[in-house]
């Protein structure tokens, strides 16, 4: 890459000599503007309103108008005698952390390389140090006749450098926010949630510019005369939103659909939507819920291992209870034996009693007579 300013970056009293390098590049395609009858440039000329002709580029210098109309004329040794400290140097003033600076400050980028091998070591310990900080180093800086702010931050194994515009240079928003009271309800808010989710991430690098693709297309067929494709009619756009919740809906199924998830295909389903309740949930809160719902899962795994333990004593009980009685069956089949045989006995005493009995009462009437 090819430097477009050589300095040093001042670090206390550290100096670091380095070249700056654009790290961005314009892909955009350029057009010239031609006469439209017969495709003539049209050119612009530098011309003298007073003299009414044109001026060559050496004859070119500088001017500040006035508020009444009047030029001041502006040589560049007047410029070169103004006191400009970072003319030739990054002059770091602090280091921040990252979220400080605002977005809309930032501008071009730059890559920043050592110039030489003395500059090696002092470029990698001020690179090491953003690293380990997590900070990155406000600076002060001079490129193309003007004094700018820059931001110093680490990028893989280089030191790169965002151009800032001023803090008084970024208008306040008061005046584009909407006018009037909206009342946003909790489902539309949902709704934009689960749209969000459905989208999620992307890889960066898979992002292009489609529009450039289509007008180079566009002009390599022209180059080569052959007939361009009818633009495809497609719907009106701008149209005014009429029912919110149902573009929301619409917007979760075909985010779905492209990503090829289960969104359904009945026209008439909704998108299933967690209620999310009270969305101004404090930093407090929000910790104490995951504190919570850490003490349930401890207690449902200390619960689990007492279940275990308890399943292994009732198994064990189990086992000695079966135990004892194997032991003792011996004895109680030969108990029932011995209840068995003396029932027997029993019973059979019993049977000779009785028919002794009836012995008896047939020879009393015999006994009778004879007296």
């Amino acid at each position: 890459m090819r430097s477009i300013w050589n300095g040093a970056i001042s670090f206390g009293l550290v100096s670091i000599p380095v070249k700056l390098m654009n790290a961005t590049e314009n892909h955009s395609i350029s057009f010239r503007q031609i006469h439209a009858a017969d495709g003539g440039r049209i050119r612009y000329r530098k011309v003298c309103e007073l003299e009414e002709k044109e001026v060559p580029n050496d004859e070119i210098g500088k001017g500040y108008e006035t508020e009444d109309g009047s030029v001041i004329p502006i040589a560049d040794e007047d410029l070169a005698t103004l006191p400009l400290p970072t003319a030739k140097t990054i002059e770091i003033v602090a280091f921040v952390p990252g979220t400080a600076v605002d977005p809309l400050q930032i501008d071009a980028a730059y890559y920043l390389s050592a110039n030489g091998g003395p500059a090696v070591k002092p470029y990698t310990v001020l690179r090491e140090a953003l690293k380990r900080s997590q900070k990155v180093a406000l600076a002060k800086f001079a490129l193309r006749g003007r004094e700018r702010l820059g931001m110093l931050r680490v990028i893989d194994d280089v030191i790169a450098m965002h151009g800032l515009l001023w803090p008084d240079e970024i208008r306040s928003p008061d005046e584009v926010a909407p006018d009037g009271d909206v009342t946003v309800r909790e489902a539309e808010l949902d709704l934009a949630d689960a749209l969000m989710d459905t989208l999620g991430e992307v890889d960066m690098d898979s992002l292009h510019d489609h529009y450039r693709e289509a007008v180079e297309e566009m002009i390599a067929a022209k180059a080569q005369g052959a007939e361009l494709p009818a633009p495809a009619e497609g719907e009106g756009g701008g149209g005014q939103v009429i029912d919110l919740m149902a573009a929301l809906e619409s917007s979760v199924r075909a985010a779905k659909n492209a990503q090829g998830g289960d969104a359904g295909t009945d026209r008439g389903e909704h998108a299933e939507v967690t209620p999310i309740k009270g969305r101004k949930k404090t930093a407090a809160s929000k910790a104490a819920a995951k504190k919570t719902a850490a003490s349930k899962t401890a207690a449902g795994k200390k619960a689990a291992s007492g279940t275990e333990k308890k399943a292994t004593v009732t198994k064990a009980a189990t086992s000695k209870t079966a135990t004892k009685t194997a032991t003792k069956a011996p004895s109680k089949a030969a108990a029932g034996k011995k209840a068995t045989a003396a029932t027997k006995k029993t019973a059979a005493s019993k049977t000779a009693a009785k028919t002794a009995a009836k012995k008896t009462t047939k020879a009393s009437p015999k006994k009778r007579a004879s007296a």
